[in-house]
Protein backbone atom coordinates (compact mmCIF):
# COMPACT_ATOMS: atom_id res chain seq x y z
CA UNK A 1 0.00 0.00 0.00
CA UNK A 2 1.27 3.28 -1.02
CA UNK A 3 1.05 5.86 2.21
CA UNK A 4 -0.51 8.92 0.41
CA UNK A 5 -2.95 10.49 2.92
CA UNK A 6 -2.15 11.90 6.54
CA UNK A 7 -5.99 11.10 7.39
CA UNK A 8 -5.81 7.64 5.54
CA UNK A 9 -2.83 5.78 5.44
CA UNK A 10 -0.67 6.40 8.38
CA UNK A 11 -2.54 5.08 11.03
CA UNK A 12 -3.38 2.06 9.20
CA UNK A 13 -3.04 -1.68 8.95
CA UNK A 14 -1.22 -3.07 5.96
CA UNK A 15 -0.54 -6.89 4.74
CA UNK A 16 2.45 -6.64 6.18
CA UNK A 17 1.28 -6.50 9.62
CA UNK A 18 -0.85 -9.83 8.77
CA UNK A 19 1.43 -12.06 11.17
CA UNK A 20 0.85 -10.53 14.32
CA UNK A 21 -2.81 -10.88 14.08
CA UNK A 22 -4.70 -13.30 16.18
CA UNK A 23 -6.41 -16.09 13.98
CA UNK A 24 -9.73 -14.29 14.38
CA UNK A 25 -8.81 -10.78 13.56
CA UNK A 26 -6.38 -11.96 10.90
CA UNK A 27 -9.77 -13.75 9.47
CA UNK A 28 -12.03 -10.87 9.95
CA UNK A 29 -9.55 -8.91 7.85
CA UNK A 30 -9.53 -10.91 5.27
CA UNK A 31 -12.84 -10.76 5.41
CA UNK A 32 -12.87 -7.19 4.44
CA UNK A 33 -10.42 -7.99 1.75
CA UNK A 34 -12.62 -10.09 0.15
CA UNK A 35 -16.13 -8.06 0.31
CA UNK A 36 -15.17 -4.44 0.76
CA UNK A 37 -14.11 -2.18 -1.85
CA UNK A 38 -9.89 -1.37 -1.67
CA UNK A 39 -10.61 2.16 -0.55
CA UNK A 40 -11.30 1.12 3.05
CA UNK A 41 -8.84 1.17 5.58
CA UNK A 42 -8.24 0.01 9.13
CA UNK A 43 -6.74 1.74 12.11
CA UNK A 44 -3.68 0.67 13.91
CA UNK A 45 -1.36 -2.42 12.67
CA UNK A 46 -3.08 -4.57 14.91
CA UNK A 47 -6.55 -3.49 14.01
CA UNK A 48 -9.06 -3.30 17.01
CA UNK A 49 -12.42 -5.45 16.69
CA UNK A 50 -15.07 -3.48 18.68
CA UNK A 51 -18.40 -4.68 20.19
CA UNK A 52 -19.73 -1.77 22.89
CA UNK A 53 -19.60 1.88 24.05
CA UNK A 54 -20.60 3.36 26.85
CA UNK A 55 -19.67 7.09 27.03
CA UNK A 56 -16.14 7.78 26.51
CA UNK A 57 -15.14 3.97 26.89
CA UNK A 58 -15.04 1.37 24.01
CA UNK A 59 -15.25 -2.71 24.66
CA UNK A 60 -13.15 -5.00 22.20
CA UNK A 61 -13.91 -8.45 21.66
CA UNK A 62 -11.55 -9.78 24.15
CA UNK A 63 -13.22 -7.44 26.62
CA UNK A 64 -10.34 -4.88 26.93
CA UNK A 65 -11.59 -1.65 27.82
CA UNK A 66 -10.57 1.85 26.02
CA UNK A 67 -10.18 5.42 26.27
CA UNK A 68 -11.68 6.41 23.05
CA UNK A 69 -9.48 10.03 22.86
CA UNK A 70 -10.63 10.30 19.16
CA UNK A 71 -14.29 10.14 18.73
CA UNK A 72 -16.59 13.16 17.99
CA UNK A 73 -18.59 11.20 16.10
CA UNK A 74 -20.63 9.78 19.64
CA UNK A 75 -20.08 13.22 20.77
CA UNK A 76 -22.27 13.16 23.77
CA UNK A 77 -21.06 9.67 24.61
CA UNK A 78 -21.71 6.44 23.31
CA UNK A 79 -24.80 4.85 23.57
CA UNK A 80 -26.24 7.77 25.37
CA UNK A 81 -29.68 6.82 26.48
CA UNK A 82 -31.37 9.64 25.67
CA UNK A 83 -30.16 9.55 22.07
CA UNK A 84 -30.91 5.69 22.07
CA UNK A 85 -34.05 6.53 23.31
CA UNK A 86 -35.00 9.80 21.19
CA UNK A 87 -34.31 7.66 17.79
CA UNK A 88 -36.52 4.60 19.14
CA UNK A 89 -39.86 6.50 20.03
CA UNK A 90 -38.97 8.49 17.13
CA UNK A 91 -38.98 5.66 14.75
CA UNK A 92 -41.96 3.55 16.51
CA UNK A 93 -44.07 6.35 15.25
CA UNK A 94 -43.30 7.43 11.33
CA UNK A 95 -39.78 7.73 9.51
CA UNK A 96 -40.11 9.81 5.83
CA UNK A 97 -38.38 12.52 3.93
CA UNK A 98 -39.34 15.90 4.20
CA UNK A 99 -41.57 16.56 1.02
CA UNK A 100 -44.33 15.93 3.80
CA UNK A 101 -45.14 18.35 6.95
CA UNK A 102 -43.83 17.57 10.00
CA UNK A 103 -42.90 19.64 13.45
CA UNK A 104 -39.56 17.98 14.24
CA UNK A 105 -37.40 19.59 11.35
CA UNK A 106 -39.05 22.92 12.26
CA UNK A 107 -38.71 22.63 15.99
CA UNK A 108 -35.47 21.36 15.54
CA UNK A 109 -33.95 24.13 13.22
CA UNK A 110 -35.88 26.94 15.79
CA UNK A 111 -33.62 25.25 18.41
CA UNK A 112 -30.62 24.85 16.64
CA UNK A 113 -30.21 28.82 16.24
CA UNK A 114 -30.59 29.88 19.34
CA UNK A 115 -27.20 28.02 19.66
CA UNK A 116 -25.62 31.16 17.55
CA UNK A 117 -23.55 33.66 18.77
CA UNK A 118 -25.59 36.69 20.26
CA UNK A 119 -23.61 38.51 17.72
CA UNK A 120 -25.27 37.40 15.00
CA UNK A 121 -28.65 37.61 13.18
CA UNK A 122 -29.83 33.97 14.15
CA UNK A 123 -32.91 34.64 12.40
CA UNK A 124 -31.09 35.65 9.28
CA UNK A 125 -30.03 32.14 8.95
CA UNK A 126 -32.22 29.34 6.97
CA UNK A 127 -31.64 25.53 7.50
CA UNK A 128 -30.53 22.45 4.70
CA UNK A 129 -30.48 19.29 6.33
CA UNK A 130 -28.66 16.09 4.59
CA UNK A 131 -26.94 13.00 5.61
CA UNK A 132 -23.14 13.73 5.93
CA UNK A 133 -20.60 16.69 6.91
CA UNK A 134 -19.49 15.68 3.08
CA UNK A 135 -23.27 16.71 1.61
CA UNK A 136 -22.84 19.61 3.62
CA UNK A 137 -19.62 21.03 2.69
CA UNK A 138 -20.71 19.88 -1.36
CA UNK A 139 -23.97 21.88 -1.24
CA UNK A 140 -22.47 24.98 0.53
CA UNK A 141 -19.52 24.89 -1.99
CA UNK A 142 -22.39 24.97 -4.61
CA UNK A 143 -24.28 27.92 -3.06
CA UNK A 144 -20.62 29.77 -2.77
CA UNK A 145 -20.39 29.53 -6.31
CA UNK A 146 -24.35 30.12 -7.21
CA UNK A 147 -24.13 33.09 -5.14
CA UNK A 148 -21.22 34.65 -6.40
CA UNK A 149 -20.89 33.87 -10.34
CA UNK A 150 -17.16 33.22 -9.44
CA UNK A 151 -15.56 29.35 -9.44
CA UNK A 152 -12.55 30.59 -7.06
CA UNK A 153 -12.27 28.70 -3.98
CA UNK A 154 -9.09 29.03 -1.32
CA UNK A 155 -9.24 26.25 1.41
CA UNK A 156 -5.87 25.10 3.45
CA UNK A 157 -3.18 22.85 2.53
CA UNK A 158 -4.10 19.90 4.62
CA UNK A 159 -7.61 20.34 4.84
CA UNK A 160 -10.59 17.47 4.71
CA UNK A 161 -13.89 18.99 3.62
CA UNK A 162 -15.64 15.59 2.29
CA UNK A 163 -15.62 13.19 -0.12
CA UNK A 164 -17.86 13.94 -2.73
CA UNK A 165 -16.68 15.17 -5.91
CA UNK A 166 -16.55 18.95 -5.11
CA UNK A 167 -16.09 18.48 -1.32
CA UNK A 168 -13.40 16.13 -2.16
CA UNK A 169 -11.98 18.87 -4.13
CA UNK A 170 -10.89 20.94 -1.41
CA UNK A 171 -10.06 18.06 0.91
CA UNK A 172 -6.21 17.75 0.56
CA UNK A 173 -5.95 15.74 3.21
CA UNK A 174 -7.00 12.69 1.38
CA UNK A 175 -3.70 12.96 0.04
CA UNK A 176 -2.26 12.53 -3.87
CA UNK A 177 -4.79 10.26 -5.61
CA UNK A 178 -7.21 12.69 -4.53
CA UNK A 179 -7.28 15.64 -7.41
CA UNK A 180 -7.63 19.19 -6.15
CA UNK A 181 -9.77 21.41 -7.97
CA UNK A 182 -8.42 23.86 -11.25
CA UNK A 183 -10.37 26.21 -9.41
CA UNK A 184 -8.96 25.49 -5.89
CA UNK A 185 -6.27 27.50 -4.15
CA UNK A 186 -4.49 26.26 -1.64
CA UNK A 187 -2.38 28.26 1.45
CA UNK A 188 -0.78 27.27 4.39
CA UNK A 189 -3.14 27.26 7.40
CA UNK A 190 -1.89 29.60 10.48
CA UNK A 191 0.62 27.27 12.69
CA UNK A 192 2.25 29.75 15.05
CA UNK A 193 4.33 26.81 16.13
CA UNK A 194 5.78 25.90 12.77
CA UNK A 195 6.02 29.41 11.66
CA UNK A 196 7.03 31.22 14.45
CA UNK A 197 4.52 34.53 14.01
CA UNK A 198 2.04 34.73 16.92
CA UNK A 199 0.06 37.54 18.83
CA UNK A 200 -2.37 40.04 16.77
CA UNK A 201 -1.52 42.97 15.28
CA UNK A 202 0.30 43.85 11.83
CA UNK A 203 2.89 41.25 12.77
CA UNK A 204 0.66 38.98 13.65
CA UNK A 205 -0.78 35.40 12.81
CA UNK A 206 -3.94 36.75 12.05
CA UNK A 207 -2.40 39.52 9.41
CA UNK A 208 0.14 36.86 7.85
CA UNK A 209 -3.04 34.76 7.16
CA UNK A 210 -5.00 37.46 5.70
CA UNK A 211 -1.79 37.87 3.55
CA UNK A 212 -2.01 34.53 1.99
CA UNK A 213 -5.77 34.95 1.46
CA UNK A 214 -5.25 37.98 -0.31
CA UNK A 215 -2.68 36.91 -2.60
CA UNK A 216 -3.88 34.00 -3.69
CA UNK A 217 -7.42 35.89 -4.56
CA UNK A 218 -5.14 38.69 -6.37
CA UNK A 219 -3.35 35.31 -7.70
CA UNK A 220 -6.72 33.55 -8.98
CA UNK A 221 -8.07 37.25 -10.62
CA UNK A 222 -4.89 37.67 -12.46
CA UNK A 223 -5.41 33.83 -13.94
CA UNK A 224 -8.84 34.71 -14.96
CA UNK A 225 -10.83 32.79 -12.33
CA UNK A 226 -13.46 34.82 -10.57
CA UNK A 227 -13.35 34.15 -6.52
CA UNK A 228 -16.31 32.53 -4.73
CA UNK A 229 -15.11 32.01 -1.31
CA UNK A 230 -12.71 30.20 1.72
CA UNK A 231 -13.71 27.16 3.18
CA UNK A 232 -12.33 26.41 6.83
CA UNK A 233 -12.30 23.95 9.75
CA UNK A 234 -11.99 27.02 12.39
CA UNK A 235 -10.16 24.76 14.57
CA UNK A 236 -7.76 23.62 11.31
CA UNK A 237 -8.07 20.22 12.68
CA UNK A 238 -6.66 17.89 9.76
CA UNK A 239 -3.98 20.58 9.97
CA UNK A 240 -2.57 19.98 13.03
CA UNK A 241 -5.33 21.23 15.56
CA UNK A 242 -3.98 25.03 15.57
CA UNK A 243 -6.31 27.18 18.01
CA UNK A 244 -6.40 30.83 18.57
CA UNK A 245 -8.52 33.50 17.59
CA UNK A 246 -6.37 34.62 14.09
CA UNK A 247 -8.87 34.24 11.24
CA UNK A 248 -11.32 38.13 11.28
CA UNK A 249 -8.82 39.66 9.08
CA UNK A 250 -8.95 36.82 6.70
CA UNK A 251 -12.79 36.59 6.96
CA UNK A 252 -12.51 40.97 6.14
CA UNK A 253 -10.00 40.49 3.05
CA UNK A 254 -13.26 37.55 2.24
CA UNK A 255 -15.88 39.60 2.25
CA UNK A 256 -14.22 42.60 1.03
CA UNK A 257 -13.25 40.89 -2.51
CA UNK A 258 -16.98 39.54 -2.74
CA UNK A 259 -16.61 36.21 -1.70
CA UNK A 260 -18.60 34.38 1.27
CA UNK A 261 -17.25 32.43 4.24
CA UNK A 262 -17.97 28.64 4.70
CA UNK A 263 -17.21 27.48 8.67
CA UNK A 264 -16.82 23.79 8.61
CA UNK A 265 -17.93 23.05 12.15
CA UNK A 266 -18.21 19.49 11.65
CA UNK A 267 -15.16 18.88 14.25
CA UNK A 268 -15.21 22.02 16.19
CA UNK A 269 -18.90 22.47 16.45
CA UNK A 270 -21.59 21.45 19.44
CA UNK A 271 -19.96 22.36 22.22
CA UNK A 272 -16.73 20.93 21.57
CA UNK A 273 -14.49 23.91 22.11
CA UNK A 274 -15.30 24.72 25.21
CA UNK A 275 -15.52 28.56 25.44
CA UNK A 276 -18.04 28.60 22.19
CA UNK A 277 -20.86 26.39 20.98
CA UNK A 278 -19.51 26.89 17.47
CA UNK A 279 -15.87 27.03 16.97
CA UNK A 280 -15.75 29.95 14.14
CA UNK A 281 -17.06 32.06 17.53
CA UNK A 282 -13.77 32.35 19.16
CA UNK A 283 -12.51 33.96 15.73
CA UNK A 284 -15.59 36.75 16.13
CA UNK A 285 -16.07 36.23 12.33
CA UNK A 286 -19.51 36.41 10.70
CA UNK A 287 -20.15 33.34 8.43
CA UNK A 288 -22.06 33.22 5.32
CA UNK A 289 -23.09 29.04 5.75
CA UNK A 290 -22.16 26.93 8.83
CA UNK A 291 -21.68 23.09 7.62
CA UNK A 292 -22.10 20.20 10.56
CA UNK A 293 -22.62 16.62 10.79
CA UNK A 294 -20.54 14.31 12.69
CA UNK A 295 -21.75 14.76 16.24
CA UNK A 296 -24.93 16.54 15.39
CA UNK A 297 -26.72 12.76 15.33
CA UNK A 298 -24.24 11.20 17.98
CA UNK A 299 -23.63 8.29 15.24
CA UNK A 300 -27.53 9.30 13.84
CA UNK A 301 -26.54 10.29 10.36
CA UNK A 302 -27.15 13.74 9.47
CA UNK A 303 -25.81 16.87 8.77
CA UNK A 304 -27.14 20.62 8.06
CA UNK A 305 -26.70 23.55 6.65
CA UNK A 306 -27.48 27.10 8.30
CA UNK A 307 -26.37 29.59 5.17
CA UNK A 308 -27.68 33.56 5.73
CA UNK A 309 -31.18 34.06 4.09
CA UNK A 310 -29.81 36.15 0.95
CA UNK A 311 -26.65 33.65 0.13
CA UNK A 312 -28.47 30.78 0.47
CA UNK A 313 -31.27 32.59 -1.83
CA UNK A 314 -28.45 32.79 -4.82
CA UNK A 315 -28.77 28.74 -5.20
CA UNK A 316 -32.37 27.84 -3.47
CA UNK A 317 -34.34 30.37 -5.70
CA UNK A 318 -33.22 28.39 -8.86
CA UNK A 319 -32.05 25.14 -8.05
CA UNK A 320 -34.92 22.71 -6.44
CA UNK A 321 -33.08 20.55 -3.57
CA UNK A 322 -34.22 17.33 -2.14
CA UNK A 323 -31.95 14.94 0.02
CA UNK A 324 -34.45 11.56 0.54
CA UNK A 325 -33.19 11.19 4.37
CA UNK A 326 -31.71 14.72 4.87
CA UNK A 327 -34.04 15.88 7.57
CA UNK A 328 -36.37 13.16 8.29
CA UNK A 329 -37.93 12.72 11.70
CA UNK A 330 -35.70 10.21 13.13
CA UNK A 331 -32.19 11.89 12.21
CA UNK A 332 -34.46 15.45 13.69
CA UNK A 333 -34.92 13.06 17.03
CA UNK A 334 -31.28 12.58 17.30
CA UNK A 335 -29.94 15.38 17.07
CA UNK A 336 -32.62 17.39 18.97
CA UNK A 337 -31.50 14.41 21.69
CA UNK A 338 -27.88 15.77 21.47
CA UNK A 339 -28.72 19.62 21.98
CA UNK A 340 -31.29 18.69 25.01
CA UNK A 341 -28.28 15.95 26.26
CA UNK A 342 -25.45 18.96 25.59
CA UNK A 343 -27.39 21.40 27.86
CA UNK A 344 -29.24 19.23 30.69
CA UNK A 345 -25.48 17.60 31.01
CA UNK A 346 -23.42 21.15 30.51
CA UNK A 347 -21.39 19.37 28.52
CA UNK A 348 -19.75 23.19 27.02
CA UNK A 349 -19.07 24.05 30.78
CA UNK A 350 -17.94 20.39 31.43
CA UNK A 351 -15.82 20.76 28.06
CA UNK A 352 -14.11 23.79 29.08
CA UNK A 353 -13.41 23.09 32.87
CA UNK A 354 -12.22 19.79 32.45
CA UNK A 355 -10.33 20.35 29.06
CA UNK A 356 -8.08 23.00 30.70
CA UNK A 357 -6.97 20.63 33.29
CA UNK A 358 -6.17 18.52 30.69
CA UNK A 359 -4.48 20.72 29.02
CA UNK A 360 -2.35 22.16 31.92
CA UNK A 361 -1.66 18.26 32.98
CA UNK A 362 -0.56 17.52 28.62
CA UNK A 363 1.78 20.28 29.06
CA UNK A 364 3.32 19.54 32.44
CA UNK A 365 3.68 16.12 30.37
CA UNK A 366 5.70 17.73 27.75
CA UNK A 367 8.39 19.07 30.03
CA UNK A 368 9.63 16.02 30.76
CA UNK A 369 9.66 14.48 27.32
CA UNK A 370 11.96 16.52 24.84
CA UNK A 371 10.05 14.88 21.62
CA UNK A 372 7.26 16.70 22.43
CA UNK A 373 7.57 19.83 20.65
CA UNK A 374 4.47 21.80 21.47
CA UNK A 375 0.97 20.68 23.42
CA UNK A 376 -2.08 22.73 22.32
CA UNK A 377 -5.86 23.03 22.54
CA UNK A 378 -9.08 24.36 23.92
CA UNK A 379 -11.88 22.38 24.95
CA UNK A 380 -11.97 18.74 24.39
CA UNK A 381 -9.69 19.27 21.79
CA UNK A 382 -6.10 19.13 21.94
CA UNK A 383 -2.91 18.72 19.24
CA UNK A 384 0.17 16.84 20.78
CA UNK A 385 2.96 17.48 18.34
CA UNK A 386 6.07 15.38 18.49
CA UNK A 387 9.57 16.43 17.14
CA UNK A 388 13.01 15.16 16.98
CA UNK A 389 14.48 18.37 18.18
CA UNK A 390 12.60 21.05 19.64
CA UNK A 391 15.34 23.52 18.48
CA UNK A 392 14.54 22.92 15.26
CA UNK A 393 11.31 21.82 15.49
CA UNK A 394 12.09 18.63 12.69
CA UNK A 395 8.26 16.76 12.70
CA UNK A 396 9.27 13.45 13.72
CA UNK A 397 5.90 11.31 12.28
CA UNK A 398 7.50 7.85 12.81
CA UNK A 399 7.72 8.01 16.50
CA UNK A 400 4.00 9.00 16.39
CA UNK A 401 2.68 6.17 14.61
CA UNK A 402 4.74 4.03 17.30
CA UNK A 403 2.74 6.31 19.56
CA UNK A 404 -0.14 5.46 18.38
CA UNK A 405 0.50 1.39 18.84
CA UNK A 406 1.59 1.71 22.50
CA UNK A 407 -0.85 4.16 23.27
CA UNK A 408 -3.54 1.81 21.75
CA UNK A 409 -1.53 -1.49 24.21
CA UNK A 410 -2.36 0.56 26.96
CA UNK A 411 -5.85 1.16 26.31
CA UNK A 412 -6.14 4.78 24.61
CA UNK A 413 -7.71 5.06 21.04
CA UNK A 414 -6.37 8.00 19.30
CA UNK A 415 -4.97 9.38 15.54
CA UNK A 416 -2.73 11.86 14.00
CA UNK A 417 -2.99 14.72 12.04
CA UNK A 418 -0.63 17.97 10.42
CA UNK A 419 0.66 17.77 7.04
CA UNK A 420 3.64 16.00 8.59
CA UNK A 421 1.91 12.95 10.45
CA UNK A 422 3.35 13.82 13.41
CA UNK A 423 0.67 15.46 15.78
CA UNK A 424 -1.48 13.02 18.08
CA UNK A 425 -5.37 14.51 17.52
CA UNK A 426 -7.06 14.16 21.22
CA UNK A 427 -10.73 14.53 20.65
CA UNK A 428 -12.71 12.35 23.10
CA UNK A 429 -16.74 12.30 23.59
CA UNK A 430 -17.30 14.94 25.60
CA UNK A 431 -18.32 12.72 29.10
CA UNK A 432 -14.52 12.65 29.02
CA UNK A 433 -13.99 13.59 32.73
CA UNK A 434 -11.33 14.50 35.43
CA UNK A 435 -10.94 10.65 36.28
CA UNK A 436 -10.02 9.77 32.73
CA UNK A 437 -6.80 12.49 32.59
CA UNK A 438 -4.61 10.38 34.60
CA UNK A 439 -5.59 7.48 32.27
CA UNK A 440 -4.48 9.56 29.59
CA UNK A 441 -1.37 11.31 30.87
CA UNK A 442 -0.02 7.84 32.18
CA UNK A 443 -0.43 6.41 28.77
CA UNK A 444 1.43 9.30 26.75
CA UNK A 445 3.84 9.01 29.42
CA UNK A 446 4.45 6.05 29.66
CA UNK A 447 4.53 5.63 25.65
CA UNK A 448 7.08 8.18 25.53
CA UNK A 449 9.41 6.95 28.00
CA UNK A 450 9.41 3.08 26.21
CA UNK A 451 10.06 5.21 22.79
CA UNK A 452 12.48 7.22 24.05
Amino acid sequence: MTIRSTIMDTNSFRAEHAAELDPKTLTLTRRREDVLGGSYRLFYRKPVHLVRGQGQYLWDAHGEKYLDMYNNVASVGHAHPAVVEAVHSQMRQLNTHTRYLHERILDYTDDLRTTLPAYLDAEAYKAMYMCTGSEANDLALRVAKAHTGGTGLIATTEAYHGNSELSSSVSPALGSGQPIGESVWLLPAPDSYRTGIDGNGPDGIGAWFARQVRAAITDMESKGVEFAGFIADSIFSSDGVLTGSHLKEAIDVVHAAGGIFIADEVQPGFARTGDHFWGFAAHGVVPDAITMGKPMGNGIPVAGLLAREEVLASFSDTVPYFNTFGGNPVSMAAAQAVLDVIRTEGLQQHAQEVGAETLQSFKELADAHDAVGDVRGTGLFMGFELVKDRGTREPDKELALDMLEELRSRGVLTSVAGPHGNVLKLRPPLPFDRDDIGWAVDALHESLTVLS
